[in-house]
C-alpha cells in the first residue's frame, strides 16, 4: 500500500505523522464539529497520479498537516504545510500557482531536481532568465534550468513561476517538506499541460486510511 510505503520511509528518516494521519474510516464516523479543520482544509493523505495512470512514472504522494482556507472568513491561518514523498525520476509535471508562494526543502533520503520557467504570454514557457532562491541565495539562471536539491537544501517558488521535479536517478526516494501560503489544490494550480489533479481510485479491498477529500461530512 502506498501509503503504508510512505510511512515507513517517514519514519525511517525520523518524521512523526499527527494523530489523524493514521484515523481508520470507521474512526471518523465518530469525529465531531471540532475537527471540521480537518476536513473544510483537506488536511491528511493525498495521493495522485495526475492522470497518467501510471503513478510510479508521473505521480505524488503528500500529507497536508496544516492549511487555511481562501474561502472560510473564519479561518485565520495564512500558512499551509506538507510532506510530499518523491520516488527516483517519478515526475511531477510542470505547474504554478496563482496565490500560493512556497518553499520546497528537501527533508532527507535522495536528492530532488526541481526545473523552473518563467510563464509567459498565454501562460506558456518564457525564454527569460528566471530569478531563483535557494536557502538565501538569490541569482539568475537561463529558462529551463534544473536545480538540485541535496538533503537540507531548499528552493523559494513564487507565483507564476512554473517548476517541475523528481527524484534523482540512483539516489533513493526523498523526503520533502512544503511551507507556503494558503493551499487550495482545486482552484489554485496552472498546469502546462491538462492533467487530472484527483484521480479515480478503483478500490479492490477496504481502504484502510481516508484520502483528504474523501472525509465524511458531519452533520450535528
Amino acid at each position: 500500500m502506498l501509503i503504508e510505503e510512505g510511512v515507513g520511509f517517514a519514519s525511517a528518516m525520523s518524521f512523526k505523522f499527527p494523530p489523524f494521519a493514521f484515523w481508520k474510516p470507521e474512526e471518523w464516523k465518530d469525529k465531531g464539529a471540532e475537527y471540521n479543520e480537518l476536513r473544510r482544509n483537506m488536511l491528511g493523505w493525498d495521493i495522485t497520479d495526475f492522470g497518467s495512470a501510471d503513478f510510479y512514472r508521473i505521480g505524488l504522494l503528500m500529507f497536508t498537516i496544516r492549511n487555511g482556507n481562501f474561502n472560510d472568513p473564519g479561518c485565520v491561518k495564512p500558512y499551509a504545510e506538507k510532506l510530499l514523498i518523491v520516488r527516483e525520476e517519478q515526475v511531477t509535471p510542470y505547474h504554478f500557482h496563482f496565490r500560493k508562494m512556497e518553499d520546497i526543502i528537501n527533508r532527507g533520503g535522495g536528492n530532488l531536481m526541481v526545473r523552473v520557467y518563467n510563464s509567459g504570454e498565454q501562460e506558456r514557457f518564457a525564454d527569460t532568465p528566471v530569478n531563483v532562491s535557494t536557502d538565501g541565495r538569490n541569482y539568475t539562471v537561463p529558462a529551463g534550468t534544473t536545480i538540485r536539491l541535496t538533503p537540507g537544501e531548499s528552493i523559494t517558488l513564487p507565483r507564476g513561476q512554473y517548476h517541475s521535479f523528481w527524484g534523482e536517478k540512483g539516489c533513493g526516494m526523498a523526503l520533502i517538506g512544503e511551507v507556503s501560503t494558503v493551499n487550495d489544490d482545486r482552484v489554485d494550480n496552472r498546469f502546462y499541460d491538462p492533467v487530472g489533479r484527483f484521480p479515480d481510485i478503483e478500490e479492490d479491498e477496504p481502504p484502510q486510511y481516508l484520502l483528504g477529500m474523501d472525509y465524511p461530512e458531519f452533520s450535528s
